[in-house]
């Protein structure tokens, strides 16, 4: 794929239901077509939830193009002694500084960097895939020993502290996402050598080396440090670097991972000397991802097997990666196994291709996001024969570099390790301000920052609780939920009854804020009886500073500010699901989320996500409050419009007018009728999966809606409408099971009658393009609400509860 202009940088085209581009208004903020849709559900399907290769797979799509001089000269500016401060020529001082090493002439703790031409010209050799991993590690480590001789003027040092080394690994990595395992299985990972080391020390019974040591024995130029580091390094290079681990790698403490293709029988050696050439571009320049729209939807749930329990997970092994930070306390089979979230027992094989690398990749990148707390970026790497390209992610989006040749242009490969191997923890995309700390034997995050009301406020998150939500995906919000303590707060606001959590996310940048839109939800409050005490209470914020827009600058990525994204956390009183509500309790809570939706809505306030992630409650003085919550995808009447990029619903919840082609393009106003309809499917929903506050266990048919992309959902959910009769459960009792009937009743008359009138409008006038008014008033809405609450299912079961 040749890049678009002379930029050198490209964005994939825009799928059918992608923002328009051209001259039409957005009427709606069109949905997302990311892994963000399964993350949110998984905890509402439970098990049943497994394929997350789509999603992945469908921000994949999106993946812009830099060129590899603007990627290393971004990841040199970083690593460099005054990284905010611009400095163009870093990459030719680079480029002309490690030529000893590629030329053979650097020696470091009895390396020499000759050992890396000899390391390439095995690698050359023919042969299948995994012949490829070890002559690329042992040229990669032997580069990373001979580079920390080099000096180039402006950049820093080797962080001793982090001290990369490429590792083996081809062999299963697990990890939880609320109660669910995931199998991956990375063929190389960079990782710190404290935690390359660990799992042979294991092996061996040796003790793990400690985490902690006093600071001179960290430091570069001791000489007691530097003797033993090299030892230790030198020792693991030679041997177990290029071995496959004997317990697995944790993916908290992966750097980078690496997959590896192999597709030509003949790849050119080395050529017998190295200068500082131009670039010359590879075959292909970019991988291409145009191929993977093609590619057919996740399969049914039905199709896939019963999960493994997460307590059958790997052995624990605390993260050798958190001493980094400043802390108080070759089979191909493997993609086959790669796709679900667990794996108890061999998927079957419905499709016997394995997933684009590109993809795989990506999959690794959310393991890795979801492993750590507030991710600000991560790089991978696919080698295909003798071409590396380097994937960048944050939750903008994802950028790959064009390749290098790193066979024929070694001084290109050897920056790029220049490079990475004075990243701190921070240039890693590990977030500086969240420090891991152990408490009582569990993992957490501290964090502690000045504020003008309270002084330093100090949060103690949980971040191993069991109750805490995690994000699984690339781009979006990447919304987690974890409980936290806090000594400043709690002061301020006494001892709640359940505790408060923490809300961290990357909002979208020129979006009014979550804390904006509370801050006129609670000036509503204060004038409406509905929205009292049913709107969550925010006890304090922080915005960071750090637009994910400032790399793409770098890079000279096209429109660099679209969807740049900005770090958030909130915390909030703690609430509870109202899925562990069943009959009166949830009829009467979800009726309160209606009219607190309602009013706010009158008031200009656009909730637009209604889910049951989002529908809360509380229990005050023996009374449950039901409580609308999450707003960061909310709008104001006076909001200057909707963005081109964020979605505006989830969607096995959103109205089926919102789930389509035109929808999807932004042609649709999101109306008021669209977030009520929204409320009946999520009443369908939990009726269907749930009994008396639990998940059913197996599967269900609609479970498939939170695998779909949004028009095939909506295509799905109108065949659910269509035979709503095979659908009734035999655990609810038939007064619900009518009243759901009721509800999709009445939605389906008022469709009927807007086409009516439509087709009547038509059919009179004389432009054949005229249309129907799509405004709502107040007494619009309230009409509405009341052919609901009029109905007679609805009154017999309000009757039937209200005698309990």
């Amino acid at each position: 794929m040749s890049p678009a202009g002379e930029t050198g940088t490209s964005s994939t085209p825009p799928r059918a239901n992608a923002s328009n581009q051209g001259g039409s208004k957005l009427e709606s903020t069109p949905n997302s077509r990311g892994a963000s849709v399964v993350s949110e559900n998984i905890s509402l399907v439970g098990v049943q939830v497994k394929e997350v290769r789509p999603w992945i797979q469908r921000d994949i799509e999106q993946a812009k193009q830099c060129k590899v001089d603007a990627m290393l000269q971004a990841l040199l500016q970083r690593a460099s002694c005054a990284p905010e401060t611009k400095q163009p020529e870093l990459l030719q001082k680079c480029l002309k500084g490690v030529l000893p090493v590629c030329n053979g002439q650097v020696s470091a703790g009895g390396i020499s960097s000759s050992g890396i031409g000899t390391a390439l010209k095995e690698y050359v050799s023919p042969g299948v895939e995994n012949n490829l991993y070890g002559p690329f590690i042992e040229a990669t480590n032997i580069a990373l020993a001979c580079l920390d001789e080099i000096k180039v003027d402006g950049m820093g040092v080797p962080v001793t502290t982090v001290d990369m080394i490429c590792q083996q690994n081809d062999m299963p990595m697990y990890q939880t996402h609320q109660k669910l395992k995931s199998t991956r299985k990375p063929d190389a990972l960079i990782l710190p050598l404290n935690s390359a080391c660990a799992p042979f020390k294991d092996e061996k019974g040796g003790k793990k080396s400690k985490q902690k040591s006093k600071q001179k024995d960290n430091e570069k130029g001791n000489t007691k440090y530097d003797e033993k580091h090299d030892t230790k390094r030198k020792a693991h290079m030679v041997k177990d670097a290029k071995e496959k681990p004997p317990t697995p790698f944790l993916w908290a403490d992966v750097l980078a991972c690496i997959e590896f293709k192999r597709k030509t029988k003949g790849i050119k050696a080395p050529p017998s000397a190295y200068t500082a050439a131009d670039y010359v571009p590879t075959k292909p320049e970019y991988l291409p991802v145009d191929h993977l729209k093609a590619q057919s939807p996740a399969p049914d749930p039905s199709q896939t097997p019963a999960t493994q329990p997460a307590s059958d997970t790997a052995p624990v092994r605390s993260s050798g990666f958190a001493a980094a930070q400043t802390s108080k306390g070759g089979s191909s089979s493997k993609r086959k196994a790669a796709d679900t979230l667990q794996s108890a027992a061999k998927k079957p094989k419905v499709n016997p291709d394995e997933p684009d690398v590109t993809v795989q990749t990506g999959l690794y990148a959310a393991e890795m996001f979801a492993a750590n707390l507030a991710v600000h970026h991560l790089i991978n790497f696919i080698i295909i024969d003798d071409v590396i390209w380097t994937w960048y992610y944050d939750r903008q989006g994802t950028v790959q570099s064009s390749g290098i040749n790193f066979i024929q242009d070694l001084p290109r490969f050897m920056v790029l390790l220049y490079a990475l191997q004075r990243f701190k923890v921070h240039d890693w995309g590990r977030d500086k301000d969240f420090l891991p700390v152990e408490v009582e034997g569990k993992q957490c995050h501290e964090f502690k920052i000045k504020d003008e009301d309270l002084g330093t406020v100090d949060l103690l998150l949980h971040s191993s609780h069991d109750d805490r939500v995690t994000h699984y995906g690339l781009q979006g919000r990447a919304t987690n939920v974890v409980p936290v303590t806090s000594e400043a707060l709690t002061k301020k606001y006494g001892n709640l009854q359940d505790g408060m959590v923490a809300k961290i996310f990357w909002g979208e940048a020129d979006r009014t804020s979550e804390p904006e839109i509370l801050k006129k939800v609670e000036e509503i409050a204060k004038r409406h009886a509905t929205v009292q005490g049913h709107v969550p209470q925010l006890l304090w914020h922080h915005a960071f500073t750090n637009p994910t827009s400032a790399i793409r600058e770098a890079l000279g990525v096209l429109e660099p500010t679209t969807g740049s994204r900005v770090l958030y956390i909130l915390v909030f009183r703690k609430l509870k699901p109202i899925t562990e509500l069943h009959d009166n309790e949830l009829f009467d809570v979800w009726y309160q989320c209606i009219l607190c939706h309602l009013t706010l809505w009158k008031e200009g306030v656009y909730h637009r996500d209604v889910s049951p992630g989002n529908l809360m409650w509380y229990r005050k003085d023996g009374k449950l409050f039901g409580v609308l919550n999450d707003y960061d995808l909310s709008s104001l009447a006076d909001d200057p419009g909707p963005r081109g990029n964020e979605r505006t619903g989830t969607v096995p919840f959103m109205a089926l007018d919102l789930l389509t082609e035109q929808a999807q393009r932004g042609e649709v106003k999101h109306l008021y009728r669209h977030d009520l309809e929204s409320f009946v499917w999520v009443f369908t929903w939990i009726s269907l999966r749930y009994d008396n506050g639990k998940l059913l266990p197996g599967s269900h048919p609609i479970d498939a809606w939170a695998t779909f992309d949004a028009v095939t959902c909506g295509e799905k959910k109108q065949a659910f409408l269509n035979y709503l009769q095979h659908f009734r459960p035999s655990h609810k009792k038939s007064v619900i099971w009518r009243f759901i009937v009721a509800c999709f009743h009445v939605l389906d008359t008022e469709a009927y009658n807007r086409r009516k009138q439509w087709r009547e409008l038509l059919i009179q006038a004389d432009d054949s393009d005229e249309e129907t008014d799509d405004e709502e008033s107040a007494s619009n809405m309230d009409d509405l609400l009341g052919k609901f609450t009029g109905n007679i299912a609805w009154v017999k079961l309000s009757n039937a509860f209200r005698s309990q």
